[in-house]
């Protein structure tokens, strides 16, 4: 009798065998489709664009606006349907801010070809809206930025858009 093939007949060593072909089976389904869905959030100069945000934050903290942002989301927002967005704008001697401009931008964390922005128009002094349609549901990030004489503050938030 051979013992050769026996070898091939232990059931430890086709369990072992076999989870050990499901792993790299699985790892190659993983990396092709990590290839082939790449969302594109990479950008080429990373380098140039955090020195850039650097000093930006210290031009920021330099001249500190004391500014109140509050954001208000009407609720459920759905796919294809406008959403109303609000904000109201004070400065820290609760005066009311009047920006140059006032912007609502929307980023899908998972692929950036869908990110658009959105002027907000003025409501009343120091009250803006804007109402916007998002294209696909999930979850979206929210950026108003509000620039008056060349400072700008933003306000973030994420929502959570239905189907």
């Amino acid at each position: 009798m051979s013992k050769s093939g026996s070898l091939f007949k232990n059931p430890t060593l086709l369990v072992w065998g076999g989870l050990m072909v499901a792993f790299v089976l699985a790892n190659g389904v993983f990396i092709y489709l990590a290839q082939k869905s790449n969302p594109g959030l990479v950008v080429d100069n990373y380098y140039e664009r955090g020195q850039d945000y650097e000093k930006n934050m210290l031009k920021r903290m330099a001249n500190a606006p004391d500014w109140q942002l509050e954001l208000i989301v009407a609720e459920p927002i759905r796919t294809a349907q406008p959403a109303r967005f609000e904000l109201t704008a004070t400065s820290g001697s609760e005066s009311v801010l009047n920006p140059d401009r006032v912007t609502v931008h929307a980023y899908r964390p998972t692929d950036a070809k869908y990110d658009f922005a959105t002027p907000m128009a003025e409501l009343n002094s120091g009250v803006y809206r804007a109402e916007v349609t998002f294209p696909l549901p999930g979850n979206w990030d929210l950026l108003v930025t509000v620039e008056k004489d060349g400072v700008e503050h933003s306000a973030a938030r994420r929502v959570q858009v239905a189907d």
